[in-house]
């Protein structure tokens, strides 16, 4: 070694007819005394069988493996939204996932490694929530038991799920039905549909025509609003939502009615704009405009209970089996031993159904069958539309 900046010790020896080099430090910080010592202890290794090189690199993996099994839980919880959130019918999801992660659980054990979180991290979260909040806190205990499970797989941690609910917090907290309040959405008797029908063909603007739409079709308010001309079939009178603007992320076909074809031909189309119910800027209608429109005409109603009033139609005034009405309300359902047997979509009769229906809806509008309702339908607010094309 050599007084130039930057040297270091070096240890030259042989073992087994081989040369070995080994470093002892820099120089200066290491000096002479120093350096010898470990040349030293280096040699007694080497006599000893013991490779001190070796032991170094060894160690320095298994220190490299530890750190790299070392996750936090937010790291985890971000990776497994990276794995998984692909799969996820919307980005809306995969925000809902972020958001509840960042407001509950981070503050209390995001910055701890996964591999220590515990029942009692876990409570601390779910705890205080679970009786104010209990949808919220079951699908963030769902959400974090899922990125728990995914640790354990990847290998940053072992042992039961502090999580899981069956066989373990089922024994801590109440079950949800317990504590939980169903909240019906508001909805109007189905004896009153054909005259808030009348009044409602008497409204202006795309969201009425919306609302009248999603009634005829059973649908949500979510699946019109987005629904674009590309969807729709006028020759077979079909709408196909596509399984990512589904709730249950699986195509659902809408057999459309004759009121149904009506209102979409009397619909005029904007130019630069494939939605079939446009907003202003010729994007999709707000969430709100359909209920809107609904608190407008002073209804204690709500969009999405129209489905409702819907199923309470079918069940006390017609014979349409119930599987035929849960398909057309899309639903999954919940005996799996139906679902089995139950492979189609029973499109034909469903057909029937919802032109009983949109007949029932508007059996008090005179002339409803003719082409009285739908000029009615044709009149719009002045809005800052383009002219129509078609």
């Amino acid at each position: 070694m050599n007084d130039a900046a930057g040297s270091s010790w070096v240890l030259r020896v042989t073992v087994n007819e081989i040369r070995e080099y080994m470093g002892l430090g820099p120089y200066p910080e290491v000096g002479l005394g120093e350096a010898r010592a470990k040349a030293k202890e280096a040699k007694e290794s080497f006599k000893q069988g013991i490779n001190p090189k070796l032991q170094r690199k060894e160690l320095a993996s298994q220190l490299k493996a530890k750190q790299e099994s070392l996750k936090t839980f937010e790291e985890a919880a971000s990776a497994y939204i990276d794995a998984h959130g692909d799969s996820w019918k919307s980005e809306k999801h995969r925000a809902q996932w972020r958001s509840t992660l960042e407001t509950y659980v981070y503050p209390v054990f995001g910055d701890m490694y996964v591999k220590d979180v515990g029942q009692e991290q876990v409570m601390r979260v779910l705890e205080p929530i679970w009786k104010t909040k209990n949808e919220t806190a079951s699908r963030l205990r769902g959400r974090i038991e899922s990125v728990l499970d995914w640790a354990k797989v990847r290998g940053y941690r072992v042992g039961d799920n502090p999580a899981a609910w069956k066989g373990h917090l089922d024994k801590l907290l109440p079950a949800p039905n317990k504590v939980a309040k169903v909240k019906h959405h508001r909805a109007i008797p189905f004896a009153q549909m054909p005259e808030f029908m009348k009044a409602l063909g008497t409204r202006e603007g795309f969201s009425a025509r919306a609302l009248e739409f999603a009634i005829l079709c059973a649908a949500r308010s979510g699946e019109v609003r987005g629904a674009v001309w590309s969807e729709i079939d006028l020759e077979s009178r079909m709408w196909t939502v596509p399984a990512e603007r589904m709730k249950a992320g699986k195509e659902h076909r809408v057999p459309l009615s004759r009121e149904a074809m009506r209102l979409l031909k009397a619909l005029p189309r904007i130019d630069g704009s494939n939605y079939v119910f446009p907003g202003r800027q010729g994007g999709d209608l707000s969430d709100m405009s359909l209920s809107k429109v609904t608190r407008d005409m002073q209804v204690d109603a709500v969009p999405h209970g129209f489905r409702s009033t819907f199923r309470d139609w079918v069940g006390d005034a017609t014979d349409y089996p119930r599987d035929v009405v849960e398909i057309a309300l899309a639903h999954t359902l919940d005996s799996k031993t139906e679902a089995a047997y139950r492979r189609g979509d029973a499109l034909e009769k469903r057909r029937h159904l919802m032109e009983d229906w949109a007949q029932f809806c508007n059996s008090s509008v005179p002339g409803s069958s003719s082409d009285a309702v739908a000029a009615r339908r044709t009149v719009f607010l002045s809005q800052s539309f383009v002219s129509p094309t078609k």
